[in-house]
């Protein structure tokens, strides 16, 4: 199926098609097939999509369309609103639109704001008002409240990963934005996962949606090698700037826990001459930006962020991921590992596993339905043997048909005390 078979007007298709081939796409992914035809027929959208499936452009090029295809007034006000949970997403979601739009006959603007950087320039690009929004929760509320902007003409609203906007906390800020938007709207709704409070949200914002599930299909999937090496936590580092050195990665994202472990880890790489820095959400915003940059470039060998970097990042070419300390979800493992392998490229992803974090990888392996043979590295083979639980007696990890039972459980407290 082409994309000039998905609905757009004659007069802006060969505007859309030049963009659309200069960013490289060949043909619509399958998110594209599905959800531009329903945005472009005005229906909402509750969509969940594969990481690296093609989703930004599903609802941005539907989103030029409506816009190009209604001139705007004078002074502009903001018709189009894009949230996003993070900086770096704003950013590359903002330069997606912007490409796209190149070509249109009618000039967009598009607006992208976050915090962590002065929010006085960003008041200043806004005196001309704006077509597109693309911005973080936060600091879009921060513009309203210093009059920057409104939102009572946003006719299309976009909440792309909304499973993350709500992780991060962010559900305080959406719930007041809501409330800013002309009731009279089309709203997109993106997410990677749906719980409860995802699904609880999108019955209140949503009217009639079309449902969209797309599943990578077999030949579609990224070509990821996965690995599982066990080693001692102490020995991680060392285990680390080994790998980087022997398997001669040119760049490499490691993934921890918390912020004080990625600048000790980045520390302790430079020290031993590798190009290291560390990634979380409580740096600047412009070092943030500066990391990403040096990264793209080469210029970083290695990057060890905290999950703030497993979602949006779109790193061309990007040769291997390392969990140096284990996700805390199987989701956050998919997303983590997907920022290798991506666009038709190989990548590997290695996890890894010590005595106390078996049974925590065993689950992610369950719910992933793999499972990874362990290896051990010459030099690097572990010691630490981990004791059982009282209420895990036989560290399985509560993995199902293996579990204790209740009176187990409590046999096994009796016998403790």
């Amino acid at each position: 199926m082409p994309f000039s078979s998905l609905g757009f007007s004659p007069a802006l298709l060969p505007a859309l098609l030049r963009a659309i081939t200069e960013k490289g796409y060949s043909a619509p992914t399958a998110i594209q097939a599905e959800a531009i035809p329903a945005v472009l027929q005005g229906r909402d959208i509750v969509a969940s999509a594969q990481t690296g499936s093609g989703k930004t452009a599903a609802f941005a090029l539907p989103l030029l369309h409506q816009l190009a295809e209604a001139p705007a007034g004078s002074p502009r006000r903001v018709r189009a609103l894009v949230l996003v949970p993070t900086r770096e997403l704003a950013a590359q979601v903002g330069e997606a639109i912007v490409s796209l739009a190149q070509h249109l006959p009618q000039r967009l603007k598009v607006a992208v704001v976050f915090g962590g950087v002065s929010i006085n320039p960003q008041m200043m690009n806004l005196r001309g008002g704006a077509d597109i929004m693309v911005a973080t929760p936060g600091r879009l509320i921060d513009l309203i409240e210093h009059n920057a902007l409104t939102l009572s003409a946003v006719g299309l609203l976009v909440l792309d990963e909304a499973d993350r906007l709500l992780d991060l906390g962010f559900g305080e800020e959406l719930a007041r934005l809501l409330a800013l938007l002309p009731a009279r709207r089309q709203s997109l709704f993106f997410s990677a996962t749906f719980p409860p409070a995802i699904e609880a949200l999108a019955a209140g914002m949503l009217h009639e949606p079309v449902r969209i599930e797309v599943q990578a299909a077999p030949q579609a999937e990224p070509d990821i090698v996965q690995r599982a090496i066990e080693v001692d936590p102490r020995s991680r580092t060392q285990l680390l700037r080994h790998l980087v050195q022997t398997e001669k990665w040119d760049r490499v994202l490691v993934f921890v826990a918390t912020k004080h472990a990625a600048e000790i880890v980045a520390d302790k790489l430079r020290k031993a001459d590798i190009q290291a820095e560390p990634f979380h959400g409580e740096l600047s915003q412009g070092k943030r930006s500066q990391v990403l940059q040096d990264f793209k470039l080469k210029a970083v060998q290695v990057v060890v962020a905290t999950d703030v970097a497993a979602r949006g990042l779109d790193i061309a070419q990007l040769p291997a991921v390392v969990n140096y300390d284990l996700p805390r979800s199987s989701v956050d493992y998919i997303h983590r590992i997907g920022r290798t392998g991506r666009a038709g490229e190989t990548g590997i992803a290695i996890s890894f596993v010590s005595a106390a974090t078996e049974a925590h990888f065993r689950l992610i392996e369950k719910r992933q339905k793999s499972s990874l043979p362990r290896e051990q590295v010459a030099g690097f083979e572990p010691v630490e043997v981990q004791a059982p639980s009282a209420l895990d007696p036989a560290g399985t990890g509560g993995i199902k048909g293996k579990r204790p039972s209740k009176k187990d459980k409590l046999r096994a407290l009796a016998a403790e005390k």
